[in-house]
């Protein structure tokens, strides 16, 4: 009888350290910066309430808020860079290890594909800085020193780091496709191309939102390979200048800026909050179909 409440039991005691480290170094240091944004810790043994002039001072002042709105363009653009180019690359080199045509040889090329993925971002850095050197690279013209390709050869050596994930998100869900649909289609007549977009694709075109979505948060979140290129200074004319980098020059000051605790958790706030709406509205309006689509 007691079996049921046992295992509720355990199944807690399994899950709190996790739960415990997610709580410390996750929810907490997010509901101190919200809860600091509010306020004047100029003095911090006793910190004032000053509601939403943090806010006001980041949209409203000269300087800090055209640095702000700069760094949400060339998010936008990061984002974007990554959308048009990450994607399609990963559909297409899923749909070719899906094919039949490597036969034995799948699983290396999956395997090659997805390493970068798993390399440090310092490494990555050092590794295209060699590469794209116009003193003794393969490119003669300085694409990171100057403003109008700085941040487009950051976002293609994110996409050249990246493009393994939504390759396997995509991989997996062409695996899943039924078989005896495919074969019914072969039966009558249709070809491997066809097939891909008749068939193949209108199944697996749920997961194009779940990779835009997780795209945005992580394109968002974005700062280690521009840190690890650039460090905190914002390349060329803040050409590479995106919201993570931002923050960074905000909180803990550099490259010439003084730290400001309260206007960096403001930023972090300001940041947090788009994701946060953008993603709920993904799940509000898509998965929503979705369900209801299934059902």
């Amino acid at each position: 009888m007691n079996r049921p409440a046992t295992a509720r039991w355990s199944l807690f005691l399994f899950v709190l350290p996790a739960l415990a480290i997610y709580l410390a170094f996750a929810v907490l240091p997010l509901a101190a910066s919200i809860v600091m944004s509010f306020f004047d810790t100029d003095n911090p043994t006793r910190p004032t309430f000053v509601g939403l002039a943090n806010y006001f001072y980041l949209f409203t002042h000269p300087v800090t808020s055209a640095r702000f709105w700069n760094a949400l363009l060339n998010n936008i653009e990061y984002f974007a860079i990554h959308l048009v180019v990450e994607v399609p690359i990963g559909l297409l080199l899923a749909a070719l290890l899906t094919s039949g045509v490597l036969k034995r040889s799948e699983g290396v090329y999956r395997t090659l594909l997805f390493v970068p993925a798993t390399l440090s971002v310092v490494i990555v850095g050092f590794i295209w800085r060699l590469i794209i050197n116009p003193l003794w690279g393969l490119v003669s013209f300085p694409l990171l020193g100057t403003a109008s390709t700085a941040l487009p050869t950051i976002s293609l050596m994110s996409v050249w780091q990246y493009v393994g994930i939504p390759m396997i998100f995509l991989y997996s869900a062409l695996l899943a496709v039924p078989d005896d649909i495919v074969e019914a289609a072969r039966l009558d007549g249709a070809s491997n191309w066809k097939i891909f977009w008749g068939i193949k694709f209108p199944l697996i075109a749920p997961q194009f939102g779940l990779i835009v979505i997780l795209t945005y948060i992580w394109t968002f979140n974005g700062f280690d390979l521009v840190f690890a290129l650039n460090g905190a200074a914002p390349g060329p004319n803040y050409s590479t200048d995106i919201l993570g980098t931002f923050f960074y020059r905000t909180f803990f000051g550099s490259s010439g800026q003084v730290a400001n605790l309260d206007l960096g958790a403001t930023v972090a706030t300001v940041i947090f909050t788009m994701m946060l709406v953008v993603t709920a509205i993904y799940f509000w309006l898509v998965q929503r179909r979705l369900k209801q689509h299934q059902i």
